[in-house]
């Protein structure tokens, strides 16, 4: 992000002659879906990786509304971004009217609540701005309500802020290396495999009881869940064959292999503090001794899963 500032300071920067951004909120999920239930063993995945890779429905939709613009306005230029491009998204979805930034950093719209997908369509159409004054802007409905700072097992979020080094989804799908220390103290409520939604599934909101609640909209078809987490002993098991065959038109590809098993190592020390003498406890340590005893496997990972059988109390085979 260092190399880019000055376009995300500027975002006109990344199209020649920028007078307008079209920004839409692709909504993903509903406040009506059901809380999770995961069962022992399973390592959740965030909701809005459940469904077809975002990055290419998100602007596949772009492209057919940019493509229209383009028929009717022959002379002006427009260019799609979709969370890669050095665009502020939510920054510019807060200054179109799409709804208010909360403290968890999300963009919350007044009756769908925060999950959704951001996309942004530079162009130099020179487009009138829906809202015209800062009044005009979504009013912040935050208020005094704490909840997601509260819930997250990481003390990641203070008001309006998140430290990307605390924060679960940076961690599993980001970030090459976890200090242990940071993830074991927190691993009773930690069954994240890739990503997290903690913040948002506490978040009113995003509650079926929120004012309007009726107006839940409807998220797109290709978002519809293929699968809401996986089994953290198939997982420490992949091979690279296994993990793009389940990763197959997944915003989750980017998560490499060994990243994958560390993140299912650290799942998996939940549900073995959490459920020691469940019947299925001494099957999933015994896959994380194969891993800690695998010398084909990345001494890092082989490190992690030692640390986690030689945790107090954990459970013997």
């Amino acid at each position: 992000m260092a190399l880019d500032q000055a376009i995300r300071a500027d975002p006109t920067g990344i199209l020649a002659g920028t007078r307008a951004f079209i920004v839409v909120a692709d909504q993903y999920a509903t406040r009506n879906d059901p809380p999770d239930a995961p069962a022992f063993g399973t390592g959740r995945i965030a909701r809005y990786a459940r469904g077809k890779n975002y990055h290419d429905v998100v602007k596949r939709r772009l492209h057919r509304v940019a493509d229209a613009l383009r028929d009717q306005y022959p002379f002006a230029e427009f260019r799609s971004c979709v969370d890669t491009a050095p665009v502020m998204e939510r920054e510019l979805a807060v200054l179109a009217g799409l709804g208010w930034q909360g403290k968890n950093t999300m963009l919350i719209h007044p009756r769908l609540g925060s999950y959704l997908l951001l996309g942004v369509i530079a162009t130099t159409l020179p487009l009138p701005p829906t809202l015209v004054r800062p009044d005009d802007r979504v009013p912040d409905s935050c208020g005094t309500c704490t909840r997601c700072i509260d819930a997250c097992p990481t003390r990641a979020i203070t008001p309006y802020s998140v430290d990307g080094s605390r924060c679960i989804s940076y961690l599993t799908i980001e970030q090459r290396s976890i200090p242990p220390a940071l993830f074991f103290p927190n691993s009773a409520s930690h069954d994240w495999l890739a990503g997290c939604d903690i913040c948002q599934e506490v978040c009113p909101h995003n509650s079926p009881r929120a004012a309007e609640s009726t107006h839940v909209g409807t998220p797109h078809a290709e978002y519809a869940p293929a699968r809401s987490g996986f089994s953290l002993t198939d997982v420490m098991a992949w091979g690279e064959e296994q993990r793009r065959a389940a990763l197959h038109n997944s915003a989750l590809k980017r998560i490499t292999l060994a990243m994958f098993k560390r993140n299912a190592v650290h799942a998996a020390a939940h549900w073995l503090n959490s459920q020691p003498h469940h019947p299925h406890a001494a099957a999933l340590r015994a896959r994380i001794e194969r891993l800690a005893k695998d010398e084909a496997e990345p001494e890092p990972l082989r490190h992690l899963a030692r640390n986690v059988l030689a945790r107090p109390g954990s459970p013997s085979r």
